[in-house]
């Protein structure tokens, strides 16, 4: 027996891409082990392992990014390989090495291409000599109008961290410590570099795969241009839009990189294509892309299985890859707030189904009842629709999006469905700049009928009411209904108001997360089945506890209703409703004091304004205290100019969502300056 045979993987990762190695690794008999922060002790990935090894602590620098525990941990499960998936140490080449020093597997290129592409300065050296298309480098220090807009970018970088876009000399020195000290925070090197900023540029990628044996498959080309924060949303294949000999210029440079690194396994070639339709290489990346569930649909393959097949030493199964077939499309689906500055969301995600059909598919790291925490990074799941078309692929993909049930923290579900119905979508008129343009139109409020779906809350409600009040009845005794005199009648009272059927009862809704509220009225006939009131043109069909028919100006509609504690969550045919019920008498509610700076999302305050103290004089918009969340860092904003009098917030501490973090007492004679609170950086 071949003794670099896979038996047992070690995956050095977590959540939806562990998931995702795993079911590979069942489909060829591999036994599985997973590696897992006290963070993740019930994650997803950690019960679908067949093993799985503790590492104590929570944040990522003590636990998944440690090298040495991750490999000791191998050893000690057994593992004879290690897979690292994406993100974490996956292209980290002094861990590839511990792997195989170690005498495991490296389910990765070899260490040396690892190291030639860790650096995007060098890498563009050398494919500067390979004869792959590049831009010209821009050096700051002489940098002139002429040459903006500039983009920055950290040399060690990735997820859009250390980036950022100059447009005028004079804000270039600034950016370029911000950008130096975001890249070493982020990455522990601070080296930055320079380069033209193209406008309306699409990002368009190409996968490759390689064996031991002399044969690299370039894999069709990935458009992945729909990006937030430099950070893709939406992702699909082949790339719309590129003509013949483009396509063929790309596959042969991702082909002539891949050769002159000698690279194995799977990796993908970035470029910047340019309006013209010219061609730039941006960055290789060693491993498995997040997207590459588009490629695997388009070409019928699965590429963790050949990425094993490889790290075993034998061939691709053909000299020639297959041919393509069909279009793919990929949308992640985040717990972000897409209106509030992309604003990352915990909490428990109490439902999680998407639609089952044929063409698509499912790449989630969690199921409803999980938790998602402030530690990691806030992608819930990805869904994948491959279609004979790109129409019919966006269509079904937007489909399954609108008809999924997601109840938990706020969602990009509806941007996205919005997204692929865009007609500069639809149309492939595609670029970096998308969200930038077309970010306030598609987080506007939807032509939904919230309302409705707001008596049909109430209905399931009603209908569970009897029982509700027989328990409360039970509960109360005497004090729930005590007769005027003995054996007489008397209206059941629960607080403040008479329990009278036949009359309009009112029910008040608050829609999350934009804070509309709802009144809704209904009555409850002598049938026992409640009807709306004050709604023309609305009539019941049918009404139970989870779920509601109405025919509204002649057109049936069915609703879901799914409740947990006051929250009510509505899935109807086209749309989806999250409502807060509120008391029936509002009741007094304390004020934040004016000028108090509370945390947006649940993080740790990684660093100060200098000098920042009780006392000392702010400006309005001048950042004051640097959060870290979900893998993205965010400034909050002073609201106004005046005095801090109040500083909670110190280095270090954690802080839960609405703790207050500092208080700025507004100066009158100051003229305020409106700033958007807080603005994320990463």
């Amino acid at each position: 027996m071949r003794s670099d045979v896979i038996h047992t993987l070690f995956v050095a990762n977590r959540g939806e891409i562990a998931c995702r190695i795993f079911r590979t690794c069942r489909d060829l008999g591999i036994t599985t082990v997973a590696v897992y922060s006290d963070a993740d002790a019930d994650a997803l990935h950690v019960r679908e392992a067949d093993l799985a090894v503790r590492l104590p602590g929570a944040a990522p620098a003590d636990t998944y990014l440690r090298g040495d525990l991750v490999v000791a941990a191998a050893r000690a499960a057994g593992a004879d390989a290690v897979h690292p998936g994406y993100g974490f140490l996956s292209e980290n080449a002094a861990f590839a090495a511990a792997v195989q020093d170690a005498g495991l597997v490296w389910v990765g290129p070899p260490v040396k291409a690892i190291e030639l592409m860790a650096s995007k300065t060098r890498a563009k050296e050398l494919m500067a000599g390979a004869g792959v298309p590049l831009l010209a480098p821009v050096d700051p220090a002489t940098a002139g109008p002429d040459d903006l807009p500039l983009l920055l970018k950290a040399a060690a970088g990735g997820g859009g961290r250390g980036m950022r876009i100059v447009r005028e000399l004079d804000a270039l020195p600034g950016e370029l410590l911000a950008a130096a000290a975001e890249a070493a925070s982020a990455f522990g090197d601070g080296e930055v570099f320079a380069e033209p900023y193209v406008e309306r540029g699409r990002h368009v990628e190409v996968q490759v795969m390689a064996d031991a044996h002399d044969t690299v498959w370039a894999l069709g080309t990935r458009d992945c241009s729909l990006q937030r924060r430099h950070q893709k949303v939406i992702e699909e294949a082949p790339a719309p839009g590129l003509d013949e000999a483009l396509r063929t210029r790309l596959h042969e440079a991702a082909v002539a990189a891949a050769r002159a690194v000698g690279y194995r396994g799977a990796g993908t070639v970035e470029f910047l294509v340019s309006a013209e339709g010219r061609p730039y290489f941006l960055e290789m990346n060693t491993r498995l892309q997040v997207e590459h569930p588009v490629t695997e649909a388009v070409f019928g393959l699965d590429l963790v299985a050949l990425q094993l097949r490889v790290a075993e030493g034998e061939p691709l199964p053909s000299p020639e890859p297959p041919q393509p077939s069909g279009h793919a499309v990929e949308a992640r689906l985040y717990a972000e707030d897409p209106a509030r500055d992309w604003q990352p969301q915990t909490g428990a995600l109490l439902t999680l189904e998407v639609p089952e059909g044929p063409g698509l598919r499912l790449d989630t790291g969690y199921t409803g009842g999980d938790t998602i925490g402030v530690h990691y990074d806030p992608m819930i799941a990805k869904v994948i629709a491959h279609a004979p078309t790109r129409t019919e692929a966006v269509r079904l993909l937007a489909r399954a999006l609108e008809r999924a049930r997601v109840h938990g923290p706020v969602t990009n579900r509806d941007l996205l469905v919005r997204s692929l119905r865009h007609p500069d979508f639809a149309a492939a008129r595609l670029d970096t700049g998308f969200y930038d343009r077309h970010l306030a139109d598609l987080t506007a409020p939807g032509a939904g009928d919230p309302a409705t779906a707001a008596l049909a809350a109430t209905l399931a409600e009603a209908v569970r009411g009897p029982e509700a009040v027989r328990g409360a009845e039970a509960v109360r005794g005497a004090e729930a209904v005590r007769p005027t005199r003995p054996g007489g009648p008397a209206p059941a009272r629960f607080g403040a108001w008479r329990n009278v059927p036949s009359q309009p009862q009112r029910k008040r809704y608050r829609s999350e997360p934009d804070g509309t509220e709802h009144e809704v009225a209904y009555r409850t006939p002598r049938t026992g089945v409640p009807e709306p009131h004050e709604t023309p043109g609305t009539r019941v069909l049918t009404a139970t506890p989870d779920r509601v028919t109405l025919e509204v100006d002649g057109v049936t509609r069915h609703f879901a209703v799914t409740t947990h504690a006051d929250r009510v969550h509505v899935d109807a045919a086209d749309a989806s409703y999250t409502f807060t019920a509120l008391p029936r008498f509002t009741d007094p509610a304390t004020h934040t004091a004016p000028g108090s700076l509370l945390a947006p999302m649940p993080g740790t305050v990684v660093r100060l304004a200098e000098g920042l103290a009780a006392g000392v004089t702010v400006e309005a918009g001048q950042p004051l205290i640097w959060l870290e969340a979900m893998k993205m860092e965010h400034r909050i904003l002073a609201p106004a100019s005046g005095t801090l009098t109040a500083l909670h917030a110190a280095p270090g501490h954690q802080v839960e969502v609405g703790a207050l973090l500092a208080v700025v007492q507004e100066d009158p004679a100051a003229t305020p300056v409106p700033v958007p609170v807080p603005e994320e950086t990463a």
